[in-house]
């Protein structure tokens, strides 16, 4: 493989939260936040595709590249593809991990932990990550996404690495044991990402409301790799104030 490049999709018009990558978390707006936590990870550069100036000032004044893209681009995959276009139009850079631009608090380590699972599977077109829950609120919660993982002879206790079969918003797989919370975070084959983008959004990606579907509904292989954590984005407002929460623990 050749040099990584993280790259974190970011826009204002949040519903939930607006304006939320600019937010203030601990004197910084939150993208600053997610950039650091890029950085830590040790990996490469780290670019921003934004969709309004307000965020490329902010990305650039935290360090890393910054792009503007068109607000109106469908998904964050579409976004990171076009700031791809003009970042590294030679397509020097593969793979390209798509950080979420709403995980102040992420551990660098899963991203290192996505790229090696992706470093592990020569035939998958993407990695991802997922983490085990036996909570029934997290299968009962639609938020929580599922993720349905063919584990190695079947030893999802002792396996690492699995290749992903469905993602749902339902309680998924049925029967006991644990169900695999999505974590999103996305390293993909340059290819791969330029024959998504290229793709219309597929039947059940537009059902489930997940754009990964449209990956499995164009074949493309998924691993996923099983890390213990469970890092949570921020959505809310009093997501937010958690953030803000762990950042003043941090700094005692």
């Amino acid at each position: 493989m050749s040099q990584p490049l993280i790259v974190i999709p970011a826009r204002l018009a949040a519903t939930r939260l607006p304006g939320k990558p600019l937010a203030d978390i601990a004197g910084k707006p939150m993208i600053a936040r997610v950039i650091e936590r890029a950085l830590l990870a040790g990996l490469g550069p780290v670019a921003v595709a934004a969709g309004e100036p307000e965020i490329v000032a902010a990305a650039q004044a935290a360090g890393a590249m910054a792009v503007l893209t068109d607000p109106d681009l469908p998904s964050g995959s579409d976004r990171i593809h076009a700031a791809l276009a003009e970042l590294d139009p030679e397509g020097i850079f593969d793979p390209i991990i798509n950080l979420q631009g709403d995980m102040p608090t992420l551990n660098p380590v899963l991203i290192q932990q996505g790229l090696a699972a992706l470093e592990d599977a020569p035939d998958a077109a993407l990695s991802t990550l997922v983490s085990p829950s036996t909570d029934p609120a997290d299968r009962a919660d639609p938020n929580v996404v599922k993720a349905v993982v063919s584990w190695p002879d079947d030893g999802a206790a002792g396996a690492t690495t699995g290749r992903c079969l469905y993602f749902t918003r339902a309680d998924a797989p049925s029967g006991a044991g644990p169900i695999q919370r999505h974590v999103g975070l996305y390293v993909w084959r340059r290819r791969a990402l330029a024959r998504f983008v290229a793709a219309p959004p597929s039947p059940l990606e537009l059902r489930e409301k997940l754009e990964q579907l449209r990956a499995l509904e164009l074949g493309m292989t998924i691993v996923a790799r099983a890390v213990d954590e469970f890092p949570k984005g921020v959505d809310t407002p009093e997501h937010l104030e958690s953030a803000r929460a762990w950042y003043q623990e941090q700094a005692k």
